[in-house]
């Protein structure tokens, strides 16, 4: 089982009430929501192996010079030194060192690499993995890696945890029209605003699902803007004309890497903490009473 973490957290900071405070009123909803959600994922679904994927890198230098305005409307500080600083709210940027802290006390392996985002670090956990993944996460983007032949897929939150749309092949044909390799293709076409993505001017969802059903994959609608036989009408023919300069960057930009230099991790799901002292520590300071008992508790089980 592969978290998209920051998506989570974000998830956890924006369900669970700002009431949710440390004894001395710091805000901690974000840190006790997501370790209800790794509770809840874990009795629910009993993975053998659990990394938390973070972003080490939001933004990473190389997507953004490709396509300068890869979520450009999310930059908070431009830093001349590593990544920018990336707009989060105010009670929210403190709590993720303290979940960061919550989760090497507790064992669960903690991954992100420099120069790469959470999205990154789950595909090439995807890529090398022997079994089934599970990936979980509030982001579409990673349907792209879903695939029923490896056992792939994304479980993707509704409501908390609690309820998630199983995303495998078959529901990615039925909401999309296309597979798991092809929703990368799909999103680049239809663009992203969330992610700075123009896209192909006039092409939406529905456009570019039968430009891909028609054509099987980006390649082959570029080869059809040249084929003059092809079953496009002018004005798309001259739109994804004027969009090659985008079209030949994008898909580095929007499909997850899977070759990222990984550390070597445990990766183990741990049954007992990896620090006790650190941990009961961490659970006073921050008062995370019965949301860390709780999972605990699932661990140990």
């Amino acid at each position: 089982m592969l978290l998209d973490t920051a998506s989570l957290y974000f998830r956890a900071y924006f369900g669970v009430p700002e009431s949710v405070k440390a004894p001395d009123g710091t805000p901690v909803n974000a840190v006790r929501g997501l370790l209800e959600f790794i509770d809840r994922l874990v009795k629910d679904h009993r993975p053998d192996h659990l990394v938390a994927c973070m972003d080490a890198d939001w933004r990473p230098q190389w997507r953004v010079d490709l396509i300068p305005s890869y979520k450009a409307h999310r930059v908070a500080e431009e830093r001349e030194a590593g990544p920018d600083e990336e707009e989060v709210p105010d009670t929210l940027s403190p709590q993720v060192p303290v979940i960061e802290a919550v989760l090497d006390a507790l064992g669960i392996a903690r991954v992100g690499v420099a120069h790469y985002e959470a999205d990154d670090v789950i595909g090439t956990f995807t890529a090398r993995a022997r079994g089934p993944v599970d990936i979980v996460t509030g982001d579409r983007d990673l349907y792209q890696l879903v695939d029923d032949g490896r056992g792939v897929r994304v479980l993707y939150p509704l409501k908390g945890v609690g309820t998630l749309q199983l995303t495998d092949e078959a529901w990615l044909r039925e909401k999309y029209g296309v597979d798991g390799r092809g929703y990368a293709d799909l999103a680049l076409l239809r663009g992203d605003p969330s992610d700075g993505l123009p896209g192909v001017p006039g092409v939406g969802e529905k456009t570019a699902a039968k430009l891909l059903a028609e054509f099987g994959d980006l390649a082959g609608i570029i080869a059809a803007v040249d084929d003059p036989r092809a079953k496009l009408t002018p004005t798309q023919r001259k739109r994804l004309d004027e969009s090659r300069p985008y079209l030949a960057v994008a898909p580095k930009v929007v499909k997850v890497a899977d070759d990222v230099p990984l550390p070597d991790v445990e990766t183990v799901l741990p049954r007992v903490p990896r620090d006790s002292v650190a941990l009961d520590e961490l659970a006073a300071r921050w008062g995370l009473g019965g949301s860390l008992h709780r999972l605990l508790a699932t661990l140990g089980a």
